[in-house]
């Protein structure tokens, strides 16, 4: 689905920060509908727009999605908040949701981390907030919009990837990832779809990494183990791409055992250069991140063409999702991308 974006839009740029400040309890001025323009831009300082996540103290959350967040709150002169376990923990994210809530905030641009945040995000969208979901898309919620990349073309550019590499050698091909994710899963699904045109690689499953590297690593190994004939592994988080490589290199199968995977954190890049690993697909975080805070604040304000006759109706003015992208990159483009 194609969307246009307004030369407003394109004018917005972002750039680099620290973690947001600590979140204040205190409610929001309520949010006005049908106001003009230069009505909309007052008190606009007492707006907050509150990211809820899980593990928010991932690095690669921290250096990617929390920094494109305050930026955009730079931009528009608004306050925003990060809140959310530091660990990887559904529970934790759901408790912080409903927190947020109660205190009404301006908008709500949630992590879509687990499909068990449905409900607690319906209550968020049933309590009149703007409520956008990035990276993941939640089944069965109510979100107003959920922007992201293309998941499932992720996972079948890196089987094509696999493909290409291997030169006409057969064996059998894994996936690491978090299980039950809408967007892994589909990428998983998109690995399994490239492959099935060549009978000499077989795809032997995916498994749990627990989004660490540790598990990443250990079940490498395992597989190292188990399929003699093992000649890829492709990873499906930030943690996957160095576990999977740290298990290649100590068993001394660098280059034999082809590693793919999501991401292009400055680690990852390193062991591409290294030769350990041998592709990576890119996600546009801070084009999701910046878009859906976006997104937010136009719901707001009501600061688009939207009829007002429709708003009457209670048709929210967002897109229902919005695909941004990806990047490949392959090892002759290391040295231009590490920083």
């Amino acid at each position: 689905m194609k969307i246009q974006f307004s030369l407003f839009f394109l004018l917005l740029l972002f750039g680099l920060a620290c973690e947001g400040p600590p979140r204040d309890s205190a409610s929001n001025t309520p949010r006005r509908k049908g106001e003009a323009a230069s009505e909309m831009l007052k008190n606009i300082e007492n707006e907050e727009y509150v990211m809820v996540t899980t593990a928010a103290a991932l690095p690669f959350y921290v250096r990617h999605d929390q920094v494109a967040f305050k930026k955009w709150g730079e931009a528009r002169g608004v306050k925003v908040s990060i809140v959310g376990p530091p660990d990887w923990d559904i529970p934790g994210q759901v408790a912080a949701i409903e927190q947020v809530i109660s205190t009404r905030p301006t908008g709500l641009l949630i992590n879509g981390t687990d499909p068990g945040l449905a409900t607690v995000i319906n209550k968020a969208v049933d309590a009149g907030i703007p409520t956008v979901v990035y990276d993941s898309d939640i089944p069965n919620c109510r979100r107003h919009c959920f922007l992201g990349s293309d998941w499932y073309q992720m996972g079948y550019k890196q089987g094509e990837a696999i493909v290409k590499l291997a030169k006409g050698r057969k064996g059998k091909v894994a996936a690491l990832g978090i299980l039950g994710m809408s967007n892994e899963e589909a990428g998983f699904q998109g690995l399994q779809d490239a492959l099935k045109k060549y009978p000499g690689i077989e795809f032997v499953g995916k498994y749990e990494c627990k989004n660490t590297i540790e598990e990443s690593a250990r079940v490498t190994s395992d597989l190292i183990s188990t399929y003699p004939d093992l000649l890829a592994v492709s990873g499906f988080t930030s943690e996957t791409g160095p576990g999977i490589a740290l298990a290649v290199k100590e068993r001394n199968k660098a280059g034999q055992v082809l590693v793919t995977n999501v991401d292009a954190e400055p680690t990852l890049l390193r062991l591409m250069k290294e030769g350990v690993i041998q592709y990576l697909v890119e996600q546009k975080r801070e084009v999701f991140i910046w878009y859906g805070s976006q997104f937010l604040w136009d719901m707001a304000h009501n600061a688009n063409a939207m009829p007002a006759k429709y708003l009457r109706h209670g048709v929210h003015s967002a897109p229902y999702e919005v695909n941004t992208g990806l990047v490949e990159i392959f090892p002759e483009d290391v040295d231009e991308l590490l920083e």
